[in-house]
């Protein structure tokens, strides 16, 4: 039975912990639903490890809508989400509104992800919840904002930025936000935040206290030469597939294959 967002909160309460990971194709995201993860997110993390770029901000919506597709046709149980790229809805509520509802018309998605909790945005989150589209917020290291943040630091280590990150996590959550992703933040903060929530909270370089974790599969597969210090390599793909490639190389030069 696929996982719904209702589903999620219910499990919040019953202290089961939810699983997430990314995903951008079908061969991926065919394996990662059929080994019961919980929550597919078509990240625009796409940016820098499928397509190259350095920062998240160049990816369109266009090529979010791609990707969201191949991911769908893969996808079973797991509860798909999708992210807003840069510039996609930070204009006005009802840029967002467009964007998300293409999102979810064209890709078959469940719900939307975006940015930020400060006033503007959770009214956006209000006036997207109210059309029916449901939305995950997402507060702490917000990559979006990266030139703003001075780069990928923890964030909410001091008192003023702690209850500001608490705040808008309030405040997405009272605009109606499913489930909040806390990103780069003390575990102590990203306690007292699950805590206070209703929703589940799922972390992300946040520590153990949340109610589910999330992580970039490229990461957990060894697939990138670079990883932020709170990912977790449970392979070394990188290795096994250039082992591969070198051997079938070698072989195809030598006449051994085939």
């Amino acid at each position: 039975m696929a996982v719904t967002t209702q589903q999620l909160i219910d499990w919040k309460q019953q202290g089961h912990q939810i699983t997430m990971l990314t995903a951008y194709e079908y061969a991926i995201a065919k394996i990662i639903d059929q080994a019961g993860i919980d929550i597919i997110l078509v990240g625009d993390s796409l940016a820098m490890v499928g397509l190259g770029y350095e920062t998240t901000l160049p990816l369109t919506l266009e090529e979010m809508l791609h990707h969201a597709k191949a991911v769908r046709r893969a996808v079973v149980r797991s509860l798909l989400v999708v992210d807003l790229p840069f510039l996609t809805y930070q204009e006005s509520p009802q840029q967002a509104i467009h964007s998300a509802g293409r999102v979810l018309k064209e890709t078959g998605a469940s719900a939307v992800k975006l940015e930020g909790g400060y006033d503007e945005m959770a009214n956006t989150v209000s006036a997207l919840v109210k059309v029916g589209i449901p939305v995950m917020g997402h507060v702490g290291l917000t990559p979006q904002s990266v030139h703003q943040l001075g780069g990928y630091r923890q964030q909410g280590k001091t008192t003023v930025a702690a209850e500001r990150i608490l705040s808008e996590a309030i405040a997405l959550q009272q605009a109606g936000a499913f489930a909040i992703v806390l990103e780069h933040i003390p575990k102590d903060l990203a306690a007292e935040i699950t805590q206070q929530l209703t929703i589940p909270t799922i972390g992300i370089g946040a520590g153990p206290y949340c109610d589910g974790q999330v992580l970039v599969t490229s990461d957990i597969l060894g697939l990138t030469p670079w990883q932020p210090p709170f990912a977790k390599k449970y392979a070394n793909l990188h290795d096994t597939i250039t082992n591969a490639v070198t051997q079938f190389c070698t072989e195809v030069q030598q006449g051994k294959f085939p």
